[in-house]
């Protein structure tokens, strides 16, 4: 039996020789690293589902083991692999909380019904993310991902409608 599976990062390399890698996030929650929680690795023949040792932050990227797998020959195999948890593990999120998944692919409109585009990927420079949207034959519009801006996220349609501040359009 197939459970659905949500990706949560990819092992872009190996680190050091303890058994590190390095995973590229695509999850919006660092608790996803603890040490403890389960990830699957999905190879073509069959899923992996591996414990988490240690989680540290390095240049950008998580640095993760497994534990089992101490050293660099064990985990060299699942170079450029991605990482997926089991969708069951989706905590409940509190409102006004979403998944990046649920986000991406979103049209988005202003107040006053205008489609500006869609949202092609979230970035999370700081403090908030800044939803990226993709507009027909124009450069890429940046909503940060305040109340000011975000007024309505309607994950069963997919709408968000944004109030834009002054200057957003230029």
């Amino acid at each position: 039996m197939h459970t659905e599976k949500l990706k949560i990062g990819k092992i872009v390399n190996t680190h050091g020789i303890k058994g590190e890698v390095k995973v590229l996030r695509i999850t919006d929650f660092e608790e996803r690293f603890t040490p403890g929680n389960e990830v699957i690795i999905s190879s073509d023949q069959r899923d992996i589902t591996l414990e988490i040792g240690s989680h540290r932050i390095h240049k950008g990227f998580d640095l993760i083991t497994f534990k089992g797998y101490a050293n660099l020959n064990d985990v060299e195999q699942w170079k450029g692999m991605n990482l997926y948890i089991d969708k069951n593990q989706t905590a409940e999120l509190e409102e006004n909380a979403f998944y990046y998944h649920e986000i991406i692919g979103c049209q988005v409109q202003t107040a006053e019904g205008d489609t500006l585009g869609k949202v092609k990927e979230i970035l999370s420079p700081g403090a908030n993310d800044v939803w990226v949207v993709q507009r027909p034959g124009k450069k890429d519009l940046l909503i940060p991902y305040i109340e000011d801006v975000v007024k309505k996220v309607d994950i069963q349609t997919g709408v968000i409608s944004v109030e834009l501040m002054e200057g957003m359009l230029d």
